[in-house]
């Protein structure tokens, strides 16, 4: 059969107008989406326009090839010959073809509706597991094409597998501290010992959670440092939360006074200053009640501690700061003293018994 160059150039001509048209198509299907409340159709047009075009193009230079004989005797494998069938690359095609339509649509869906219902929940876990589902929606439909293609020419696929699995074996050690804190951050997702906003204590480190990412988590200090902590570390470490179970923030003001003091007056004095920073001030809170504890004879001091309660954490300082300028006012006042350390020595001359004076 002689070749047929002139049929063969007007079929890819043909070829290249409806896929023109089906360009044309496709985008006035995109516009007439675009104008519905649902996205689904967006999802489906943009998946299969693309692959749809290609397909035609595809379509038509292989009945140039085929129907007009006009492939080089080298490409005589692309219509069947040698030991590999034509059929075989036909359905390479449109395996191919269908990986990327399946590809396509499952990525865009999984982006579209899955940050939609991730904004919907309260949890964090679904917005850390959208880029692995992406990831997924990427590269296992490509893998699942690959493994058809080669069983499509006839290849032990087996070895491949069995190779893969000791590959992934490996990277999984190889990439454990990785899998550690992205597990880490899905455990803190679920079991939530805190979160943003939260103001949390682990190991020196102290500051609010201001993200909890899939390999760490971020806090700032109250120095303004942004300090980034793994979260395995976080999930097999004790975390103190001061947010929970409420932003109440327990304020303990140690106190010395000096032997001979009348300690009862000054756990008098100190309720009083108690009560007056709750009234005067918008950090303390009057439930629970302050009280005040002696809690021991000292080197040098009678000591004890002051215990009341701030509305807030933020207000910690604050209301050190005003409640230790009371004391201060107040045992000047009432000539408390505040002793400081000291250390009495007593000297005494050698004992008589030798018969020489001291």
């Amino acid at each position: 059969m002689e070749p047929n160059y002139l049929y063969a150039l007007l079929t890819i001509a043909a070829g290249l107008v409806a896929a023109g048209v089906a360009h044309a198509i496709v985008c006035w299907l995109q516009k007439k989406a675009d104008q519905t409340d649902t996205l689904l159709d967006d999802i489906v047009i943009l998946a299969i326009g693309k692959p749809l075009i290609v397909t035609i193009l595809a379509a038509s230079a292989y009945i140039a090839l085929t129907a007009f004989v006009i492939e080089p005797e080298a490409m005589n494998w692309t219509v069947g010959g040698m030991e590999i069938h034509g059929y075989q690359f036909f359905n390479t095609f449109f395996i191919l073809i269908g990986a990327w339509i399946v590809s396509a649509f499952s990525y865009n869906f999984i982006t579209t509706y899955g940050k939609w219902l991730a904004s919907k929940t309260d949890t964090d876990f679904d917005d850390q597991l959208l880029p692995l589902l992406e990831v997924l929606a990427k590269y296992l439909i490509w893998f699942v094409a690959l493994m058809l293609i080669l069983s499509e020419f006839e290849i032990d696929v087996t070895p491949m597998l069995a190779g893969a699995g000791i590959g992934a074996i490996a990277l999984a050690l190889a990439a454990q501290e990785i899998i550690g804190n992205f597990l880490g951050g899905a455990i803190i997702t679920l079991d939530k010992p805190f979160k943003v906003g939260d103001r949390i204590k682990y190991d020196t480190y102290f500051g609010d959670v201001i993200s909890i990412g899939p390999r760490s988590t971020r806090i700032k200090t109250l120095d303004y440092q942004i300090v980034t902590i793994p979260n395995s570390k976080l999930t097999s470490n004790v975390t103190i939360n001061y947010a929970q179970p409420n932003v109440k923030m327990k304020v303990r003001i140690p106190f010395a006074v000096a032997y001979g003091s009348d300690i009862k007056r000054v756990k008098q004095i100190l309720l009083e200053i108690a009560h007056e920073v709750i009234e005067k001030t918008p950090w303390a809170v009057p439930d629970p009640k302050p009280s005040v504890y002696f809690l021991e004879f000292g080197e040098s001091s009678l000591n004890g501690q002051l215990i009341l309660y701030t509305d807030n954490y933020d207000h910690l300082w604050d209301a050190q700061d005003w409640i230790n300028v009371r004391i201060d006012e107040r045992f000047r006042e009432e000539g408390i003293e505040i002793p400081f350390k000291q250390v009495d020595i007593h000297m005494r001359g050698p004992e008589s018994g030798n018969g020489k004076e001291a």
